[in-house]
């Protein structure tokens, strides 16, 4: 087989999963672009980074990218973005780019339809996915009469739009617990001059335990090869970070799994496809908030669990070895992010046995604790202690319980 060359757009921990999957399963050292540096991917042994302060405009990244490939004839280039903002990038110039490049992504039409939240939240009711009760508003509409109760969650419509006007107090996600104080989170928004829907939402009873992530590869044929279901037992709680996966153990469930392979398989996706859902103790249901058209942030979960986010890809797009069958992940594994202490001081005690149990049987893993890349590398040990330790004092600062 031919070099495989993996090309990674983004700088963050995404990023620095995928390129340990690549290093992992094939030995290979990654490529990185991006507007600046940052520490998940400073100082790595398997990351070769290069900050480049408007490659996120398309004219620069397609000229980057096609210089590079010129650099690199005859090797196996991989593509993949790893924010939302990348993979958009990716896609619509995807005609632009040498060749030689290896994109496993969908349609730029189909990325622009599933990715507005208020667009998929159509497919759920088609496709019978339980998602939150949901009220989908513009600028200047009125919120008198939502149709559920406060307090309600709040958030754009696009998260690709809505990141390019930044603005004071800017948070991912938002929470109201009154009209008028949505109505002022709405205000907000639309004075920064984001220009899509803003999606109002019944808010699901339960802390960040109640949340799972889904993770699936579908190959060129739109068949689904790969699903990975985690069980998120700690999210970051920082206004910009929220919602972010810090803990996770890995489950099987058969019946949410198989509802999501037909809706991907049948609007015929194409490469990593990352779902947000939360379990609603109030009717047994699995509701789904968004789809992500990328592997996630967590994405080292499912590497972990045995299904390595490289070698699905390769073996589909470079090694051509054809669909049998969709393999459901059965093997139970602990990823985190974050310390084990402060893990335990937010799960139950059931779960922290469970963790407990994962730890001593050698199924516990972590992103950022490679031991290849920590080995003889002081700056990067040195900055992966600190990082850690820097979260003790995040979530005593940002997560009160």
């Amino acid at each position: 087989m031919e070099k495989i060359t993996p090309v990674l757009l983004g700088a963050d921990l995404n990023c620095y999963n995928v390129a340990r999957a690549f290093h992992e399963e094939y030995g290979v050292i990654s490529h990185a672009f991006g507007r600046y540096p940052i520490g998940a991917t400073m100082n790595s042994k398997i990351i070769k980074f290069t900050a480049i302060p408007d490659f996120d405009t398309p004219d620069r990244m397609v000229e980057v990218l096609n210089a590079f490939a010129k650099e690199h004839k005859g090797e196996k280039l991989i593509v993949m973005g790893c924010t939302d903002d990348y993979v958009a990038l990716i896609i619509t110039n995807k005609d632009r780019l040498d060749p030689a490049y290896i994109a496993p992504y969908t349609t730029k039409e189909l990325i622009d339809e599933i990715t507005l939240k208020e667009h998929f939240y159509e497919y759920c009711e088609k496709y019978n996915i339980p998602y939150p009760k949901t009220k989908v508003v513009g600028k200047g509409d009125s919120i008198d009469d939502i149709g559920f109760d406060y307090p309600i969650i709040v958030k754009p419509s696009s998260s690709v739009l809505y990141w390019k006007h930044e603005f004071e107090g800017m948070k991912k996600v938002y929470r109201a617990k009154t009209k008028e104080e949505a109505q002022r989170i709405i205000d907000e928004i639309y004075a920064s001059g984001y220009p899509d829907k803003i999606i109002l939402q019944d808010t699901i009873p339960g802390n960040d335990n109640s949340m799972y992530v889904l993770t699936s590869y579908s190959d060129k044929d739109a068949n689904v090869r790969m699903m990975c279901l985690g069980h998120v037992l700690l999210e970051e709680h920082t206004p910009k970070g929220l919602g972010n996966h810090c803990a996770i153990i890995t489950e099987r469930n058969d019946e949410l799994m198989q509802k999501m392979k037909k809706f991907l398989e049948e609007i015929h996706f194409v490469g990593y496809s990352n779902f947000d859902i939360k379990y609603d103790s109030r009717d047994g249901s699995y509701r789904a908030f968004e789809i992500n058209v990328r592997q996630g942030r967590s994405n080292y979960y499912v590497t972990a669990s045995g299904n390595n986010i490289a070698r699905n890809v390769v073996e589909d797009r470079i090694e051509n070895k054809p669909f049998t069958e969709t393999h459901y992940n059965s093997n139970e594994i602990y990823w985190r992010y974050v310390p084990d202490k402060v893990v335990y001081n937010y799960i139950t005690e059931e779960q922290k046995a469970k963790v407990k149990s994962l730890i001593k049987a050698k199924k516990a893993y972590s992103s950022m604790r490679y031991k290849f890349d920590l080995k003889g590398n002081l700056k990067r040990l040195a900055f992966v202690t600190i990082h850690e330790h820097n979260h003790i004092k995040k979530f005593k600062t940002y997560y009160k319980v």
